[in-house]
């Protein structure tokens, strides 16, 4: 569990800081890392998380719902979030420019969303009966990755404060982490059920459904085919295929 803390913490803090090193990146190569870690996301949704809710679900036919739930709640978060969560970067030009306010909406709608990721790696008996969650760790690094990198250009083009915008990153960063010791007090106490741990893991996966997809969609100039992104989507979903059955 350490491990997992110290990998959620780190991939969020130092591709954060990555802003600061990296101010203009080339958004053609960013845009193929986003169909990378979408797609890896996407993948690890549909053959590790959805097949272990089904099979431990008491009744299968409502987590449907409740991933539907957390598709459009993921959509909802978004009027918060600006994208950041699926790696969306703005940069505002002229005098448009967004407050203290903002950023912090900003940020607390992206940490909500952190919390329950982090959440999704509690205690492994409860739904990762079959084995660890590795593969899921990665899926979930991959996302918060450019996502921290996404939410620092936010926050510095909105505060204009350097200072300011790393406490706001680190706040972002111990989320998952927080989420998990959060998640594996209340599994470890009995204070909830498996039940409602596997809606939770419900909801969370469709966050993810929603994210992955958007990220992919948002790759595409007018939907066109793109042999390039097309090959790096495939590469995701097998190495995430490889980190399934493999490790």
């Amino acid at each position: 569990m350490y491990f997992s803390i110290a990998i959620l913490f780190l991939s969020a803090f130092l591709s954060g800081l990555l802003v600061f090193a990296i101010p203009n990146i080339e958004k053609r190569n960013y845009k193929l890392m986003l169909v990378f870690a979408g797609s890896y996301l996407f993948a690890i949704t549909i053959i590790h998380i959805m097949p272990e809710l089904y099979s431990h679900a008491k009744n299968p036919a409502t987590i449907g719902l409740f991933v539907l739930l957390g598709f459009f709640l993921q959509q909802i978060l978004e009027y918060f979030t600006d994208g950041a969560e699926h790696g969306h970067i703005h940069q505002h030009e002229g005098s448009h420019q967004h407050g203290k306010s903002s950023a912090i909406m900003v940020l607390i709608g992206m940490s909500i969303h952190a919390l329950l990721e982090g959440s999704l790696l509690a205690h492994p008996g409860v739904i990762h009966a079959e084995h660890e969650s590795n593969g899921l760790l990665l899926g979930i690094v991959l996302h918060k990755a450019p996502a921290a990198f996404a939410l620092m250009s936010i926050i510095i083009c909105q505060l204009k404060n350097k200072k300011l915008a790393i406490i706001f990153l680190i706040f972002f960063a111990l989320a998952s982490p927080i989420g998990l010791l959060t998640g594996n007090y209340y599994v470890n106490n009995s204070t909830l059920s498996n039940e409602l741990y596997t809606i939770l893991f419900a909801v969370v996966s469709g966050n993810f459904l929603y994210i992955s997809t958007t990220i992919v969609f948002e790759s595409s100039d007018d939907h066109s085919f793109n042999a390039r992104k097309l090959g790096v989507a495939l590469f995701g979903a097998l190495i995430a295929v490889s980190a399934e059955f493999w490790f």
